[in-house]
């Protein structure tokens, strides 16, 4: 599982970023930058609760084998 950002949704807000610190982090232009490794199942309930707080759905958990 990994988490996917839209990079063009983002309107930088931060919240995902206060929910999952360790995962998440933010540009030069405050756009969220999502990690580009497959999440281990330490990190699968942060990044849920992450995805879940984005005010615009620019997160989404892609499942293993897709993009």
């Amino acid at each position: 599982m990994r988490i996917v950002a839209d990079r063009e949704r983002c309107e930088g807000h931060g919240i995902c970023i206060n929910q999952a610190p360790s995962l998440l982090g933010l540009d030069d232009d405050d756009i969220v930058l999502a990690p580009e490794h497959d999440l281990s199942p330490d990190e699968e309930g942060q990044a849920r609760v992450a995805v879940a707080s984005c005010p615009v759905a620019a997160l989404v958990l892609a499942e293993d084998g897709c993009p």
